[in-house]
């Protein structure tokens, strides 16, 4: 699916010299670009959801009751939105290689200091700087990823990075729990915020801001990427007169801000309180066994993920690649509220994970076929800024109704509305965007110019 460029063979006749033919160009981007991008993020969502782990086993050393717990979990996206518009900007007219480093070293030192404080008061401080400095990490590699990536690989791109989401759970809620039976709670934290520091020396070498100025790929294939590119900007039209402002004043860009805050409401409502579920199924087990049962349903939305984006791309279906996993979402969420037994309660759990995080690929390719490259930064930050709040407002929510009923049941039945909201925003707001399909060659088929978008049947 991945290992190769997709173009047919062309020729220059204005140079009167074949061109190599794209079919047969090694497409490293995939095996440089992807892995190590992954990696990075992965540690950054380590270092943001080891908290929901750790959270059930402080045994009351900062003396938190359920809502502190839900608030130290969602403060972290108080702090996520301010760097997300700077840092797509930075990352757009500056470097995003270098944006991401900067980045990677802050929250680093950040993850390391969380597990130092002392007090309820500084840990959510530790937690609110954690996210301040994670914040500008995503919109800047959707920024990389859009000059290494054409339209019609984009969803497969997206997904293939984003899947160290569950991917970070599926290896570290495990590890997690083994630290936490062989160590304190602090230890967890401090030493799985030294990682990103010594990944920011790999990703400096390894990483570059476009094809041109990588050193690994061959001519061949970085000129194919520039013209592939060019002509996928060149089928957009000028969002708002290309201007930052008339680009995020376009009804779809507002629809998406929408969308994915019900969808993190949702989301982060149910992964950061996952493992606190699975820990009063299993009859309070011991950390390492409910870190090893909540690696199971991040391993079923890791195949769910990569499943639905390669889907979306051979097909073009972008809205109905968002809203079908969440409408499965809410009747998994409303299913798991009536249903009793250990058993019937972890598989639903499964479907719930894989119909969260399926929709990511699809989802995060929809901006770049709206908007055109010098104005998507800032549209992509926007969403990403304020659909993030939805991670405060998930987790705390969970947080509060379990105390005030008892029970989380009450807090998974409110996200699954706060997952109805996101489906009938992507039904009747994003059903016109614009995806070229594959052909059964994998090439996109061809359309003038100036041609106007045809919307998704």
């Amino acid at each position: 699916m991945t290992g190769t460029n997709d173009a047919p063979r062309v020729r220059d006749t204005a140079a009167g010299a074949a061109v190599e033919s794209p079919a047969v160009i090694p497409a490293k981007r995939w095996v440089y670009v992807i892995p190590v991008a992954a990696i990075m993020y992965m540690l950054a969502y380590l270092d943001r959801n080891n908290v929901s782990v750790v959270l059930p086993y402080m045994h009351g050393d900062l003396d938190l009751s359920n809502a502190d717990k839900g608030l130290a979990g969602g403060i972290f996206f108080l702090g996520y939105v301010f760097l997300q518009i700077p840092a797509a900007v930075l990352a757009q007219r500056w470097s995003a290689r270098k944006t991401v480093l900067i980045l990677m070293v802050a929250w680093g030192l950040s993850a390391v200091l969380s597990g130092l404080v002392q007090s309820r008061t500084q840990f959510y401080a530790a937690r609110f700087v954690l996210g301040f400095f994670e914040g500008g990490v995503w919109p800047a590699v959707l920024i990389l990823l859009a000059s290494w990536f054409p339209l019609r690989e984009r969803a497969r791109a997206n997904a293939l990075w984003m899947a160290c989401l569950p991917l970070s759970s599926v290896l570290m809620a495990p590890l997690s729990g083994w630290m936490l039976d062989h160590a304190g709670w602090r230890w967890v934290l401090v030493l799985q915020g030294l990682p990103p520091l010594v990944w920011a020396v790999v990703w400096w070498f390894a990483v570059a801001d476009r094809p041109a100025q990588a050193r690994w790929i061959s001519s061949a294939e970085a000129d194919h990427l520039a013209r592939t590119i060019a002509a996928d900007e060149a089928t957009k039209p000028a969002a708002g007169g290309g201007s930052y402002l008339g680009a995020v004043r376009q009804p779809s860009v507002l629809v998406l801000i929408g969308v994915y805050f019900f969808w993190i409401t949702g989301f982060y409502g149910f992964s950061l309180w996952l493992p606190a579920v699975i820990k009063e199924l299993t009859h309070n087990g011991s950390a390492t066994e409910v870190g090893l049962l909540t690696a199971v349903p991040f391993t079923v939305a890791l195949v769910a993920m990569i499943a639905n984006a390669a889907w979306s791309d051979r097909t073009g279906r972008r809205w109905q690649a968002v809203a079908l996993p969440l409408v499965v979402g809410v009747v998994a969420l409303l299913l798991g509220q009536a249903v009793h037994g250990a058993l019937p309660r972890m598989l639903l759990l499964c479907v719930t994970a894989a119909a969260v995080y399926a929709p990511y690929g699809p989802f995060w390719a929809i901006p770049g076929q709206l908007l055109r490259f010098e104005v998507v930064a800032v549209a992509m930050g926007l969403i990403n800024a304020l659909g993030n709040l939805g991670g405060f407002a998930g987790p705390y929510l969970v947080g509060w109704l379990t105390d005030a009923t008892g029970t989380s049941l009450t807090g998974f039945a409110v996200l699954a509305g706060f997952l109805a909201v996101a489906v009938i925003l992507v039904t009747l707001g994003l059903r016109p965007v614009p995806a070229p399909p594959r052909d059964r060659s994998g090439d996109a088929p061809a359309r003038p110019a100036n041609s106007a978008a045809k919307t998704e049947s």
